[in-house]
């Protein structure tokens, strides 16, 4: 007799007939999905309850299945295995009083070595988590209203969206109280803590679209309809190995139904054992291949009883980091964004940034390129403020290079990662920065040491993903080494980058990234200075440069 955990709430769904073969019956889903197993024997959930048993026997007699279901918590084996976690606490759209900032700073501190580091979901991330030290972590974050419930796992991850979405002038309208009850509804709800697998939302009215839409399973995108506040609604994006944009479900969304189009949504593509079967197919993205955006719809439109009106998701006005000094929609307020080099945010630095943004009543805002915003200053502390963050590492007038790149954790923490990631993009920002200043502002590097995409390799001017090649001689065993993937980006021209040099050895990288750069520099003093990194990859001048690195 199977779970029911399993089966709660989990029928057969429709079957497309493009598909051509008949759904899989849960039997076989079991036979070939041990996660699948491991959720319907254990509900992992529920494995917090078990905490105090788990630290009395030991880390070495935990079963790997019981470790697997503490990803339900937000934990991941860190690299080495050997008894410590890497932690990740949600961040609904990023926002953070100062005392959960300071909250935060104070686990780190603690308990992770003082180590931290803001992720592209706008969570914070700690590393060196010790077992023993969950229950006193977990009523530390609980005090504080933060929470790592559904961090990772089979989960609707932490729901991001534009960081200054209640207070840019420019936002079409405020969403954080929807981003709010959306967070509240899904994290931690057992009824979406057995999906087929991770499920990333992102919700904002921002024109400009800077929390990515065409990358998120479902992207509900502000829009006005007949001086209506809405959503637009997009569909299977994601990255990982097998990159995809989402695509226009071609429908209008009212604000108060938002929630409601989100659980169809989700629930249309849970039910379906298709998408359980294997691992490697079970994101949304791969259902939304299947049956395409408009079987979706008529799926969505189904479950709701009802049909959806008719509207085109609008592509974004421009593009924008948020970065810099900002007045805010509220008078004599003004938000302050500040590049954060990799993402790194130590414990001491986020306590006396805690103090600073308290001291002038302000707020703290994390956003999907591993930077933070200040919220809330009032004019007249604008230049204190700038003056005090910059004390503690984080001068805003920063090159926006710095700003503008991104890299996943990678080594020496994660299991996945085949390369070092924070530090390689680092030494590649600073030789760029040293030879072209501001000349390399715009661009945009994202570095990840591994498939996953993480650092979202995929879509930006440059990517690169870890991987290994043979050493220069037959002694010297396998090297670190990177693909290079050019061309990806979003926005008005979102498009998947394309893998263009293959296992470059990483101490050559550098050099080879620096060629490239240069190569476009030069041809923009030519064609002129809105001439962009896109542009350039589709030009003949991109591959004077890759013949000459091939034959080097």
């Amino acid at each position: 007799m199977t779970s029911p955990y399993l089966h709660a709430g989990l029928g057969v769904g429709p079957r497309s007939k493009a598909l051509g073969s008949e759904e899989p019956s849960w039997e076989q889903v079991l036979r070939r999905n041990s996660i699948e197993r491991l959720k319907q024997e254990k509900v992992p959930w529920r494995i917090v309850e078990e905490l105090p048993l788990l630290i009395a026997q030991g880390y070495e007699a935990i079963p790997e299945e019981d470790i697997v279901r503490l990803q339900w918590w937000g934990l991941y084996h860190d690299k080495p295995r050997v008894g410590t976690f890497m932690m990740r606490i949600k961040i609904p759209g990023g926002h953070l009083t100062p005392s959960k900032l300071r909250a935060i700073g104070e686990v780190a501190h603690r308990y992770g070595k003082g180590y931290g580091e803001i992720s592209t979901r706008q969570n914070i991330q700690l590393h060196w988590i010790r077992l023993e030290d969950l229950p006193a972590i977990f009523e530390h974050l609980k005090a504080n209203g933060l929470t790592t419930a559904g961090g990772c796992g089979d989960t609707v991850r932490n729901i991001t969206g534009c960081p200054v979405a209640d207070i840019d002038p420019h936002a079409l309208f405020d969403v954080m109280p929807l981003v709010q009850e959306a967070a509240h509804f899904f994290y931690g709800n057992p009824d979406y803590s057995n999906l087929p697998r991770k499920h990333k939302i992102t919700i904002a009215a921002c024109p400009f679209h800077c929390n990515a839409p065409e990358i998120h399973c479902i992207a509900l995108v502000g829009v006005l309809k007949e001086g209506r506040q809405g959503f637009a609604v997009r569909i299977g994006g994601g990255l990982s190995s097998t990159p995809r944009l989402s695509r226009d479900m071609g429908v209008f969304v009212p604000r108060e139904e938002a929630l409601e189009v989100l659980r169809a949504i989700i629930d249309c593509w849970q039910e379906n054992p298709r998408y359980r079967l294997s691992r490697v197919k079970a994101r949304l993205k791969f259902m939304v291949d299947d049956y395409g955006a408009e079987e979706y719809r008529r799926m969505v439109e189904e479950r709701l009883g009802r049909a959806l009106e008719d509207f085109q998701a609008p592509e974004p006005i421009g593009e924008t980091d948020h970065l810099g000094i900002h007045p805010q929609r509220q008078e004599g307020l003004f938000y302050l964004g500040f590049p954060v080099p990799v993402g790194w945010l130590s414990s001491e630095q986020m306590l006396r940034l805690a103090d600073i943004v308290e001291g002038v009543g302000g707020d703290f805002r994390l956003t999907r390129q591993q930077n933070f915003i200040i919220g809330q200053v009032p004019e007249k502390q604008v230049a204190w403020v700038v003056q005090e963050v910059e004390k503690v590492g984080f001068p805003i007038h920063r090159n926006r290079l710095w700003g503008r790149s991104i890299a996943c954790t990678g080594e020496p923490f994660c299991n996945y990662a085949v390369t070092e990631t924070k530090g390689k993009l680092k030494e590649i920002l600073e030789r760029l920065e040293a030879e072209f200043g501001e000349a390399v502002a715009d661009l945009k590097i994202h570095l990840d040491g591994c498939p996953h995409a993480c650092g979202q390799h995929w879509v930006g001017d440059i990517g690169l993903q870890g991987t290994t090649a043979r050493g220069s001689d037959s002694s010297s065993g396998k090297v670190e080494a990177f693909d290079i993937i050019l061309g990806g980006g979003l926005g008005r021209n979102a498009a998947i980058g394309r893998p263009l040099l293959r296992r470059v050895p990483a101490d050559r990288v550098p050099f080879v990234v620096e060629r490239l750069v240069r190569a476009y520099v030069a041809a923009r003093s030519r064609h002129g200075v809105s001439w962009t990194f896109a542009e350039f990859c589709r030009s003949s001048e991109l591959e004077e440069v890759l013949q000459g690195e091939e034959n080097t």
